[in-house]
């Protein structure tokens, strides 16, 4: 992403924002609410497009890309939303096999060996039946990884992907998403409110604040920052006006 900007009614929320991945990278991004980070995310994904600047992903401009080119980009690009976005009209099984399903260039019992391995490895072994309103919320978002990584991408995008659970299922999640990228070499970019978890996760961390990014670097040096704001966030502890 180079100098993006994106307002929404006229008014800012990504300013002049600038920042890059390299292949097969793990970086976490940070921030208060409202700060532009699912918005970023949605860059990266053409759902919503730049007022200014470009967005490149795995080689490609997507700033103003038409849908076939949106839709290539799209193939190698794993996603896990916030709320889960599962289907509710779909079975489990249904739900990790979509992406394979739409892609239409895997045979179905293919898809249906696939969809158990996925799930195996999440730890839902034999839950291609159930529906999600039979979950729970971390079985959810287990099913969400299972879809966002079945088709093998290149890059995944992980939006909240603890939030609202207990810490040792927010371990195990992270655990998950780090045994795909070590066995599959994906490029990995996870937005989260939890400071402690992701610090642990990611090698590289970024913090946004108002649109703009204030922090990036190594993790273990984020609370070393010379930005009062960025401390303050990290430890908690009121420094003062900001």
């Amino acid at each position: 992403m180079r100098d993006v900007d994106v307002s929404f009614d006229g008014s800012p929320v990504l300013r002049s924002l600038s920042l890059s991945l390299e292949r097969g990278g793990r970086l976490g991004i940070l921030g208060p609410a409202a700060g532009g980070k699912s918005v970023l995310l949605k860059l990266l994904v053409g759902l919503v497009a730049p007022d200014d600047g470009a967005v490149h992903i795995l080689g490609t401009d997507i700033s103003r890309g038409k849908e076939k080119t949106l839709m290539r980009v799209r193939r190698d690009v794993g996603m896990l939303f916030q709320n889960y976005a599962l289907f509710d009209f779909m079975t489990v099984g249904e739900n990790v096999a979509f992406p394979l399903a739409r892609l239409g260039e895997t045979e179905e019992g293919e898809i249906a060996e696939r969809v158990s391995l996925r799930l195996r490895a999440v730890g839902l072994a034999g839950s291609e039946t159930k529906m999600p309103s039979e979950l729970s919320g971390g079985m959810k978002k287990r099913v969400g990884i299972a879809r966002a990584t079945i088709a093998r991408p290149a890059l995944l995008l992980y939006d909240e992907p603890t939030a609202g659970l207990d810490p040792v299922t927010t371990s195990k999640m992270y655990e998950l998403i780090a045994a795909d990228q070590a066995e599959t070499g994906c490029t990995v970019l996870a937005v989260s409110s939890d400071v402690g978890a992701l610090c642990g996760f990611s090698t590289e961390l970024a913090l946004m604040h108002e649109g703009r990014i204030r922090y990036r670097g190594p993790s273990e040096a984020i609370g070393d920052s010379n930005d009062a704001l960025v401390r303050q966030f990290v430890s908690g502890k009121d420094e003062g006006p900001l």
